[in-house]
C-alpha cells in the first residue's frame, strides 16, 4: 500500500488536486494498484481553491504520518505561503520516498530548500522568477516534468497528470499506466523531456498575411524544401527581410519553428501509425532515418525506435 498524501492550502489549482489524484484513484479501481490517497492541510480546515471550490481535507499536516509520495500542487496561493506550511515541508518532505510538485507547486518546495541543487521545472510563465529567486536551482523552462532523483517537478496544471501517469508506470508497469490512460480518455504519449507548447503554441501567429501563411504551409508539408530562401520566395521578400520578420512577428527563427514542426509531425506518425521509420523520416521532411534519429535522441533522449514502443497509442479495447 502506497500512501499519496497531497498537501492543501488556499488559492491552490483545485486541477493541481484532482489531476494526479484521478490518476492515482484511477490506478487502484481500474489496474490493481494499492494507493491510499489522502488530503492535508495545515488546520485540517476546509480550503478554498482559486477557482471558487472548495476542497475539504481528510486531515490536518500536523496528523499525518510520512507518505510514500508527497504532491505539492500550485497555485496563487503556493507563491505567498503561510510559512508553518514551509517549515512542514521543509521537515517533512525529505522524508518522502518520492516528493512531487504540480505547476507552481515547485516555488514552495524551493522556499522550503528541497530544490537547491537540482534540476527543475514550473508552469513557463514563471521559469525566469523560481531562477531569479533561487539561484542554486536548475531551471529549465522546456519540458513538461523533470525528474531528478526522487524530486520531481511538473510544468503547468495538466502536466501534473502526465507525471502521475508516469509514476504509476513506475510503480506497476506500462499497461496499468495506459489502462489509467484509456479510462480518463488522455493520451499516455507525453514524455516528461516534451517541450511545454507545440511548434504552433510556442511560437505567436504572425500579424502579416503572407507569414501566417507560411506558417501553415510549413505545417502541412514538413517534407517539403523549407529553407529560408524557399519560405522567403513563398513568403515573396528577401530572404533576409522575411528572416528577420519571422523572428520578429513569431518569437523564433524560421529554422526553429520548421525543426519543431518535423519533430512533432514524425512524433505523431510513430504514435498513431504504423509506417517504417524510414517512411516516417521521409514524410517529416528528415530524408533519412539516421537524421531523424540524431534529433529524436538529442531531443527527446531516445530514438525513434524505442520512442514508438512507449508512447505508440494502445488499440481501442
Amino acid at each position: 500500500m502506497r500512501t499519496v498524501l497531497v498537501v492543501l492550502f488556499d488559492d491552490v489549482q483545485s486541477l493541481d488536486v484532482t489531476g494526479p489524484v484521478e490518476v492515482f484513484a484511477g490506478a487502484e479501481v481500474y489496474a490493481g494498484g494499492s494507493y491510499r490517497i489522502r488530503t492535508a492541510s495545515l488546520d485540517g480546515a476546509p480550503v478554498r481553491a482559486s477557482s471558487g471550490l472548495t476542497l475539504v481535507p481528510d486531515h490536518a499536516l500536523a496528523d499525518v504520518s510520512d507518505p510514500h509520495t508527497l504532491i505539492v500542487p500550485g497555485g496563487q496561493g503556493a507563491r505567498r505561503p503561510d510559512p508553518r506550511l514551509t517549515d512542514w515541508l521543509r521537515r517533512h518532505g525529505p522524508r518522502a520516498e518520492r516528493l512531487v510538485s504540480v505547476c507552481t507547486g515547485a516555488a514552495l518546495l524551493a522556499g522550503a530548500g528541497l530544490l537547491d541543487g537540482r534540476r527543475a521545472t514550473t508552469h513557463w510563465a514563471y521559469c525566469d522568477e523560481l531562477a531569479r529567486d533561487h539561484p542554486a536551482i536548475d531551471v529549465d523552462p522546456d519540458p513538461i516534468y523533470v525528474r531528478d532523483g526522487h524530486v520531481s517537478t511538473s510544468a503547468g496544471v495538466t502536466s501534473g497528470i502526465d507525471l502521475a501517469l508516469a509514476l504509476v508506470e513506475e510503480d506497476l508497469g506500462r499497461e496499468a499506466a495506459l489502462t489509467v490512460a484509456r479510462h480518463l480518455v488522455v493520451f499516455l504519449r507525453r514524455p516528461g523531456n516534451q517541450a511545454q507548447f507545440s511548434a504552433q503554441l510556442a511560437a505567436q501567429t504572425a500579424q502579416r498575411a503572407p507569414l501566417r501563411e507560411v506558417q501553415q504551409w510549413i505545417t502541412e508539408h514538413p517534407d517539403d524544401d523549407l529553407s529560408v530562401e524557399s519560405l522567403a520566395a513563398r513568403a515573396r521578400l528577401s530572404p533576409r527581410h522575411f528572416a528577420r520578420a519571422f523572428q520578429a512577428e513569431t518569437g523564433m527563427t524560421p529554422g526553429r519553428f520548421v525543426e519543431r514542426v518535423r519533430l512533432e509531425h514524425a512524433r505523431r506518425l510513430l504514435e498513431d501509425t504504423g509506417d517504417g521509420i524510414e517512411e516516417i523520416s521521409r514524410a517529416s521532411g528528415y530524408g533519412t532515418p539516421e537524421a531523424m534519429r540524431r534529433v529524436f535522441v538529442k531531443t527527446l533522449g531516445s530514438a525513434p525506435a524505442e520512442y514508438r514502443r512507449r508512447f505508440r497509442a494502445a488499440p481501442t479495447q
